[in-house]
C-alpha cells in the first residue's frame, strides 16, 4: 500500500520503494529524537530556574541569619503586628530602622514560602535599595517599607516568567515604571511572587515553580493570578504587595486569603514594563493594583504611586493625584446592592456577607437601593470570553512551549483545542441541556472577521453606556455586591472559568472595584451549602459546590464598586465596610 502511494506521488521518477521506506523510517526516527531533545532542553530550563530560585532562598536565609547574629534583640512579632500606617510612622520617626524591618520581613517570607511555595524569587538588590534610601535626605511616603511584586512586573536583572518556559531566557533590562515609583517613594521591593501558568487562571500553579497553597488552609488555593501575593501577605511575609487584574486576579486572591485588594480603573497606574502571556488585548485591559491587610494600606499605596514621578515617567497616565478629601469624607452614601448576578449563583456564605453588610450600612445611616446588573450571561460569553478568545484561543495555546500544560489548566486548554466547527456543533448539541456550557463553547470559537471584532468593541462600549445610565438613574454613589469565594480546593479553578462572573463584570466595564473581608465561613454556612442547587443544575453548579466545601473558618468577603476614576470613593466605601464589619466582630 505504501509503495503504491509513493509511486503515485512520484510518477515520473524511478523509485526504489525499499530505499524510500528506509528514508521514511529514518525521518520518523529523527523526528522522535528531535522531539525528545526539545523536551529534554525544556526540562533543563525548568530545572535551572528552580535551582536559581533555591540558591536565592539559601542566600537570603544566610543573610537573615547574619543579621540575626548582629542584632539579636529584634522584636519580630511586634514589628510584624504593626499596620502599614503604624510601620511608616515608626520608620519616619526613627524608632525602627529600614534594615531591621527589611530583615524581619525577609525572615518571615522565608517561613511563609517554605509552607506555601508563594515566592518565585527573592530580589537580592533589595540590599542596594536599602543603602540608597538610607542615604536619601527626603523620606518618601513608603520610606523603608518592604514591598512584594507579582512575577510579571518587571524588575531589572530578573525574569518576568508568567509561569512559562519561553520566558526563562532573558532577564529584563529595566525596572517597570511602577517599580521605579515605589523606589522613589522609599519602598524596598524584596520579592517576586508565584503565578499560574500564562496568568490566565485563578488558581496559582505552573510547571516550573509548582503549586502555591493558601496559608490559611493548605488544601485550598490562594486564588489567582496574583495568588503568590495573596499567600505571602496573608501568611504575614509581606505588608504590601502589587498584583494585577484582568478578570479578578487581585480581588479573587484577596477574597480567598482574607485580604483587602483594589482593582483601579485601567491606566490610573502605569502598565509600562509589565509583561503578559498574550499582548495586544485592549478591549478588556490589564490593571495593576495594591493588596494588603487593611484598606488604609491600599489608600497609602495609591497616594504614594499617584505622584509626579509616575506622571513624568509615563505620560499616558492621567495626572490625577490622590484625593485625600474624598477618601476621608464621612458623608452618607447612596449604595446600590445585589447578592447575585443571576448567572453564576455564589455559595450561601458569600450572599450572607452581602446581606449582613447591607444591614450594617443601613444601620449606620447610608441609603441602600436594590440594583440589578443587566445581562451578565451576555457579558460573560459575548463580551469577556470573546475578547480573550477572539482568535479561537490560538495565540493563548501558542504560549505552551513543548506542549507542557499545568494540570490546573488542562480543562481550559482542551476546550480551546477543539476545532471551531467542533465547538459550534457541540454548542448546538448541548444548548437544550446545558445552555451555559453551550454558550461558553460557542464563545471559545472566537470571531471570524475584523468587522466582527469592531462590532464586538462597539458592543462593549454600548454595554458600558447602558450600565452607567442605570447607575445614574438610581443616583448611586457606589455598589455593594458579592465576590467569588470562599477559597477553592486546589485544582478546581481551571474547571470553572465562568464562575468569575462577579469580578469580570467590572473589568469589562473598567470600573474601580475592591474586596474587603467581612466574616468567616460558619457551620451553618456549610450546612446550607449542602442544599445549594445553583441555577442550571449543570456540571458547573455541582463542581462549584465541591470546590468550596470544607471551608470552615475561612474568610468571606464582599466587593465594593465605584464609577471610573473614582478610586478614592471606592476606597472610602471599602473603609466604611471594613470599619462596620470590625465593629460587629468586636461586639
Amino acid at each position: 500500500m505504501i509503495q503504491q502511494q509513493l509511486r503515485q506521488l512520484l510518477p515520473e521518477r524511478e523509485v526504489d520503494p525499499s530505499a524510500a521506506l528506509a528514508l521514511l523510517g529514518s525521518s520518523a526516527v529523527a523526528m522522535v529524537v528531535w522531539k525528545w531533545l526539545g523536551k529534554r532542553q525544556i526540562q533543563k530550563k525548568m530545572e535551572e530556574a528552580r535551582r536559581t530560585r533555591d540558591e536565592g532562598v539559601k542566600k537570603t536565609a544566610k543573610a537573615v541569619q547574619q543579621f540575626r547574629e548582629q542584632v539579636p534583640s529584634v522584636q519580630t512579632d511586634a514589628i510584624l503586628s504593626l499596620s502599614l500606617l503604624e510601620l511608616t510612622e515608626r520608620l519616619r520617626e526613627g524608632s525602627l530602622s529600614p534594615r531591621t524591618v527589611l530583615y524581619t520581613y525577609l525572615e518571615k517570607a522565608l517561613e511563609v514560602t517554605q509552607q506555601t511555595n508563594c515566592l518565585r524569587h527573592f530580589i537580592p538588590e533589595c540590599e542596594e535599595q536599602l543603602q540608597e534610601i538610607e542615604r536619601q535626605k527626603e523620606k518618601g511616603l513608603l520610606y523603608g517599607i518592604p514591598v512584594s511584586i507579582k512575577d510579571h512586573i518587571s524588575h531589572k536583572g530578573h525574569l518576568s516568567t508568567c509561569g512559562l518556559v519561553q520566558c526563562l531566557d532573558t532577564p529584563v533590562q529595566e525596572d517597570s515604571v511602577l517599580v521605579k515609583v515605589l523606589k522613589s517613594q522609599g519602598a524596598i521591593p524584596f520579592a517576586m511572587t508565584n503565578v499560574p501558568q500564562s496568568l490566565f487562571n485563578y488558581d496559582c500553579s505552573n510547571p516550573i515553580f509548582g503549586q502555591t497553597l493558601n496559608p490559611l488552609n493548605h488544601q485550598k488555593s490562594p486564588g489567582g493570578s496574583s495568588g503568590g501575593e495573596g499567600a505571602l501577605i496573608a501568611g504575614g511575609g509581606s505588608i504590601l504587595g502589587i498584583g494585577s487584574d484582568v478578570g479578578g486576579s487581585i480581588r479573587l486572591p484577596s477574597s480567598f486569603c482574607g485580604l483587602c485588594g483594589l482593582k483601579p480603573t485601567a491606566e490610573r497606574l502605569s502598565l509600562s514594563g509589565v509583561s503578559g502571556s498574550v499582548s495586544g488585548i485592549l478591549a478588556v485591559p490589564w490593571v495593576l493594583g495594591p493588596m494588603a491587610r487593611d484598606v488604609d494600606s491600599l489608600a497609602l499605596c495609591m497616594k504614594a504611586l499617584l505622584c509626579q514621578e509616575m506622571f513624568q515617567l509615563d505620560p499616558t497616565v492621567p495626572p490625577i493625584p490622590f484625593d485625600e478629601e474624598v477618601y476621608s469624607s464621612s458623608a452618607r452614601l447612596r449604595v446600590g446592592y445585589y447578592d447575585t448576578d443571576s448567572y453564576f449563583p455564589l455559595p450561601p456564605c458569600m450572599r450572607r456577607a452581602v446581606r449582613e453588610t447591607r444591614e450594617a450600612l443601613q444601620a449606620a445611616g447610608h441609603q441602600l437601593v436594590p440594583f440589578s446588573p443587566p445581562r451578565i450571561h451576555y457579558v460573560m460569553t459575548e463580551l469577556f470570553l470573546k475578547t480573550f478568545f477572539a482568535d479561537g484561543g490560538r495565540a493563548w495555546l501558542d504560549v505552551f512551549t513543548g506542549g507542557i500544560v499545568d494540570p490546573s489548566l488542562k480543562s481550559q486548554v482542551n476546550s480551546c483545542k477543539i476545532p471551531r466547527l467542533g465547538k459550534k456543533l457541540l454548542a448546538l448539541i448541548l444548548k437544550p441541556l446545558f445552555p451555559r456550557l453551550a454558550d461558553y463553547l460557542s464563545a471559545l470559537g472566537g470571531m471570524r472577521s475584523v468587522k466582527e471584532m469592531w462590532n464586538h468593541h462597539h458592543q462593549i462600549e454600548a454595554y458600558r453606556t447602558e450600565f452607567i445610565a442605570r447607575w445614574r438613574e438610581l443616583r448611586l454613589d457606589v455598589v455593594l455586591c458579592p465576590v467569588l469565594g470562599p477559597a477553592f480546593t486546589t485544582g478546581y479553578a481551571g474547571k470553572l472559568l465562568t464562575a468569575i462572573s462577579s469580578t469580570m463584570l467590572y473589568n469589562v466595564l473598567n470600573f474601580p472595584a475592591g474586596v474587603v473581608p467581612v466574616s468567616t465561613v460558619t457551620e451553618a454556612d456549610e450546612e446550607e451549602l449542602k442544599l445549594y442547587q445553583g441555577y442550571c443544575d449543570d456540571p458547573w453548579d455541582r463542581t462549584l459546590k465541591q470546590a468550596v466545601a470544607g471551608a470552615m473558618g475561612l474568610p468571606v468577603a464582599v466587593q465594593c464598586v465605584a464609577l471610573p476614576w473614582q478610586e478614592e470613593l471606592c476606597l472610602r466605601f471599602m473603609k466604611e465596610v471594613e470599619t462596620l464589619s470590625r465593629e460587629k466582630r468586636a461586639a
